[in-house]
Order: structure tokens, then sequence, then C-alpha cells
């Protein structure tokens, strides 16, 4: 999780439940990247997502304690046959996400961004140079019709600008004004010290194990994607 929208999770688009233990993602106002801190509750429980009311887990499935546990064994009761093992890790993943989604990242609310908005400036911040929408849209993991909306606002309150392109007008290249790139950097420490309150929950080198297991499974997962789908 990083304040620069590493690996935000792809905007409108309709999918499954975060919590439901099946995969898929449910995008907050566009594409939140992540880095809120845990919000209690949610507007969709992962027990609802089971298709019943699941009981508070106690210990069952290797002695873990959250609410995926209880849909695992939910599951297993109605369908004893089956391998729910994928549930534990995806449903977790969706679930984590789905409760960072739900909370507000409070340095960010307090400079009046969304997070949407402050990973589009953070993309012009750290590339360093113009970028088209289109190329925002790639590096911010978000719908062109998100971008071009947000990129609007963030226009309106003077953060960023856009420069015609002199051999295709269809074509914007856009980039920080001297206010927004002073917003940026004076957010991201604070933001930094934010995420890592949030984290906090987990000792260093857990964290670190996390780092790396998430990286490996990201990496794989972005080169065979596209295969699983077809």
């Amino acid at each position: 999780m990083t304040a620069t929208n590493g690996g935000a999770p792809v905007d409108d688009a309709a999918g499954a439940d975060p919590a439901d233990g099946r995969g898929g993602h449910r995008p907050a106002e566009g594409d939140r990247a992540g880095g809120a801190a845990p919000a209690t509750g949610g507007d969709t429980d992962p027990a609802t997502a089971a298709g019943s009311s699941a009981p508070t887990a106690d210990g069952a499935d290797g002695g873990r304690q959250d609410t995926v546990a209880a849909v695992v064994r939910q599951w297993r009761t109605v369908h004893p046959e089956l391998d729910t093992g994928p549930m534990e890790v995806i449903g977790r993943i969706n679930r984590c996400a789905a409760l960072l989604q739900q909370a507000e990242d409070a340095p960010l609310r307090r400079a009046g961004l969304s997070r949407p908005e402050f990973d589009l400036l953070g993309a012009l911040r750290r590339t360093g140079h113009e970028l088209t929408p289109g190329e925002l849209a790639r590096e911010t993991f978000s719908s062109g019709a998100a971008v071009t909306k947000r990129l609007k606002q963030l226009a309106e309150r003077g953060l960023v600008e856009r420069r015609g392109d002199t051999r295709d007008r269809r074509v914007a290249h856009l980039r920080l004004t001297d206010a927004g790139r002073d917003l940026v950097d004076g957010i991201l420490p604070e933001q930094l010290a934010y995420e890592t309150a949030v984290l906090s929950v987990l000792a260093p080198e857990g964290q670190d194990e996390l780092a790396v297991l998430l990286a490996e499974l990201l990496g794989r997962l972005e080169g065979r994607m596209g295969a699983l789908r077809a």
C-alpha cells in the first residue's frame, strides 16, 4: 500500500462484492487505492454475501477468528465436497480492501481531496513530466471517463493545467501547477505517517512478509489475468 497509488483497484467496473469470498472488487467513488484506516462495519458484510447471517468466528479453520472464516465454514456445510481454500486468501484480501475503502483518508480529507484525485496528482508528481489523460488512466488503474471528470475538478481548483497538442487538438497534456506540486509534497509525509499507523496492527516483520507475498501474487496475476479471462 503506497500513497502514490501502488496497485490501485480498477475503478468504475462492476464486480463481485469484495467481502463475499469469491474474488472481484467493489470500487469506492472510482478507484481508491487503499491506505485508509480500517473501518468498523460497512454496507456489505461477508455473512450477507454468503447467503445467511454468519456467527462470530470461534476459532475454526485453524484458529482463525474473522468474518471470512465464518463464511468458509458455511460454504463447507453447504458444499462439503468443494475446496474452499481459495476463499481464505481471496476473501480476506477483498475484505481488507473493503474495510480500507470504506474508511476516510484523514490527511486527504482535510485537504479536500478524494483518494482518486490524490492518485492523479501523485502520478503527475512522481513521473516528473506531462501526461495525457490516457496515460494517467493507465498510471492510476482508472477508466478514461473517471479520469476526465477528476481532471476537470482538479483544473477548476488550480491544481493541474492543460496544454493542447500542437499536432492533434484532440490530445491534451496535463501537468501540475505550482499549487498542485506544493499540495502533493505537503500531504505525502502526513499520508505516509497515517498509513504507517494503519499498518501498525502488524509487527514490522509481518509487514515485510506480507509485502513480499503480495508482490509475488500481484506480479503473477498481472501476467496471467488476461489469459484467465479469455
